[in-house]
Order: structure tokens, then C-alpha cells, then sequence
């Protein structure tokens, strides 16, 4: 046997570039990071008492079926709760369902500036990821479904999206969902749904509810300020729910994740300060941003897409440098298609207040 020879993996793995979370490296004595889109109030404080209680019981496996979590989801929501299933956050869900439902072959779609994670799964399930257009960094509906072939099993749509903020209304996601062959699931990633206040928008729930071809996930890690937890749900038809929990580990979702997540859902008070927070500060950011003369993408999500000048001295990469210098980390976007951007999530009122700052000095002619 030859001692060159080494185990391979499956055709299109290698083709995967590994996911870069947000960071939180500077040069700043204090360091304030805006690169993940974290919530700045942080989780309800009767969600950390729960984690805390759970505390107390860590050898005991967690209940496989997340019961008490899909209730409460389930009662606030309206929802059947048998079409609810749990993960360790919407990434796993995300996984699973590119895992369960697509092959060497197969096609799956996502827009020009989706999320970096649909590639991922699409590749790592053996499948071709195919990129549709985006038409103002928005997902165009139009340019979608003339990527649809006879080789689509999925596709992919963030609504909103990350990293531009931009969101599709309903009707729109209605007409995505009419022009897609009844096989091909069209999977809405509602991780920021929350944060929208938008009378022509919905999460998807709607569609989920009533189609056999779509499910909607959604996040604990934004709104309710649960990332160190990875806890994420999904509803969607009762056929693609018990192919998921099938695909599923047993004990996918942690004893205090649990607890930590039915206790936020149940604290609607700290849902609706996170969001009055941002919703003032998403305004006095975007209005900030321009009156200093650089372009920001309108967002309904937690952060905001900032595009720099083209001229020496003043790129994106350059104001990255600075404000991390001076203490700010937000997040280099050239991995979703805008080398000359930033994205900044809205973090505390002092975060806020210094970004704008360091900017317009940045920005001052030398």
C-alpha cells in the first residue's frame, strides 16, 4: 500500500471556503464589536435565569424533543406545534435540509449577496449552487426564477437579507413561490424578522402554513440575544418537519438552550425595547452615515451596509484600519461581493455615537 495515499473527501467539499464569523480584533484600549449583528441589550433577564436553573441539571440529557420550547413558540405564534422543530440555531436547520433534500446533480438557489452559509450547505451536500442577479442589492424575484432548471431542488431566500438589509415584501415572495415547480422547496430565512416594521412584509410563516414546498426558520442568536446558545426553529409542512427530525441528532438542542429560549419568547416587554432600540438608532445611523457623505443600503435588519468612496485613502479597507485603531470592529464585506463596504451592526448608544465620530474625522480632508 502506498504511503501517498490518504482518504478523500466527496467531489465539491473542497470547494467550500469555511465560514468567517465576525471579529473582534483592535488596537483600541476599549474594543466595541459591531461585526456579528449581536443585540446590545442582550437577552431577557428571565432567559438568563432559566439558563441559570438549567444550570443545576447538567447530567441529565435535555429533552429530545424541545417540548416545552416548540409550545411556547407554538402558543405566542398561533402555530401547530408538531410543524415546529428545533436546532442548534438555524444554521443546523439550514444544513439539514440541504443534507436530507439535495445531491450530486442537483441545483439549489441563492441570491448574488445571500448569505455565505447557503454555498456552503449547497456544496457540502454534493450539489451546484447556482447565483441569481440581484437588482439594488435586492433578491429580484424575476432573475430568481430564470435560474430555475429542471436540475432546481431548492432555493434559497434571506428575508431580510444579510448583509444589505434589504427585504422582499410578501407579494413578492408570493410571486417567487407561484413561478417554482411544486418539487423545489423555497426555504425563507427569517433570522431578522423581528426587527421589521414594514406593513408589506412577513416572515413567511404564512406561506409555510399553507404550502407543501416551504418552510421558514428563524433565530434566537438576534432579536431575543441568545448567540451563545446555537438555538434556531423551523415550522413548515408536516412532511418536510419529519424529514428533518429524522436527519436530526436526538439531543440537537441543549437542556439550557431550551429553558434560555422559552423563557425569551415568553418576555414579549424585552422584545419590544430591542426593538424600539433599534429602530431609533437604525435611523440616527443611516441619516448620520450620509450627512458625512458615504452611501448606506436602507436596511430593515439590526445593521447597515456602508459603502465607501473609491479613492485612495478613504476604501473600506482603510476605514476598517482606522476604526479598528480606534477601537471599532465591524465586518470587511468582500466575501459577499462589496469590497468596499462595511457592515456595522447597532450596538450601544456609545458605539454608535464613536463610529459616526471616527468617521467624519476619517473622512476630513487631510
Amino acid at each position: 500500500m502506498s504511503d501517498k495515499a490518504k482518504p478523500q473527501p466527496r467531489a465539491g467539499i473542497l470547494d467550500i471556503a469555511a465560514y468567517v464569523p465576525g471579529d473582534s480584533a483592535s488596537t483600541g484600549k476599549r474594543v466595541f464589536k459591531l461585526s456579528a449583528n449581536e443585540t446590545p441589550l442582550g437577552p431577557s433577564p428571565a432567559a438568563i435565569a432559566a439558563f441559570r436553573q438549567a444550570g443545576d441539571h447538567l447530567q441529565d440529557y435535555p429533552d429530545g424533543d424541545a417540548t416545552i420550547l416548540r409550545q411556547a413558540i407554538a402558543d405566542f405564534h398561533g402555530l401547530a406545534v408538531d410543524r415546529i422543530v428545533c436546532g442548534a440555531g438555524s444554521d443546523e436547520l439550514l444544513a439539514l435540509l440541504a443534507q436530507a433534500y439535495l445531491t450530486a446533480g442537483d441545483e439549489a438557489i441563492y441570491s448574488a449577496h445571500g448569505f455565505m452559509m447557503y454555498r456552503i450547505d449547497i456544496l457540502a451536500a454534493g450539489a451546484t449552487p447556482v447565483i441569481a442577479p440581484e437588482t439594488a442589492e435586492t433578491v429580484d424575484v424575476d432573475a430568481v426564477l430564470a435560474c430555475v432548471t429542471a436540475k432546481t431542488r431548492m432555493v434559497f431566500v434571506a428575508n431580510p437579507n444579510n448583509p444589505t438589509g434589504t427585504y422582499l415584501p410578501f407579494s413578492e415572495v408570493k410571486r417567487l413561490h407561484a413561478g417554482l415547480p411544486g418539487g423545489v422547496i423555497l426555504v425563507l430565512d427569517a433570522a431578522y424578522a423581528e426587527y421589521v416594521r414594514r406593513n408589506d412584509y412577513e416572515s413567511g410563516i404564512e406561506l409555510a402554513g399553507a404550502a407543501n414546498n416551504v418552510i421558514m426558520t428563524r433565530t434566537f442568536s438576534k432579536i431575543h440575544g441568545l448567540a451563545g446558545q446555537r438555538l434556531g426553529w423551523a415550522y413548515g409542512p408536516a412532511a418536510i418537519i419529519d424529514v428533518l427530525n429524522r436527519v436530526r441528532g436526538p439531543f440537537n438542542v441543549t437542556a439550557s438552550a431550551i429553558a434560555a429560549g422559552a423563557a425569551a419568547v415568553a418576555d414579549r416587554d424585552h422584545v419590544d425595547r430591542s426593538v424600539a432600540f433599534n429602530a431609533d438608532w437604525i435611523v440616527r445611523l443611516s441619516e448620520g452615515l450620509s450627512q458625512i457623505g458615504l452611501r448606506v443600503t436602507p436596511s430593515v435588519g439590526n445593521f447597515l451596509l456602508i459603502h465607501f468612496p473609491d479613492r485612495d485613502g478613504q476604501r473600506a479597507a482603510d476605514a476598517d484600519r482606522y476604526l479598528r485603531e480606534n477601537g471599532f470592529v465591524l465586518r470587511q464585506m468582500g466575501g459577499y461581493g462589496f469590497p468596499n463596504a462595511l457592515r456595522m451592526s447597532v450596538g450601544f448608544d456609545e458605539a454608535n455615537r464613536g463610529v459616526l465620530d471616527a468617521l467624519g474625522k476619517f473622512l476630513e480632508p487631510s
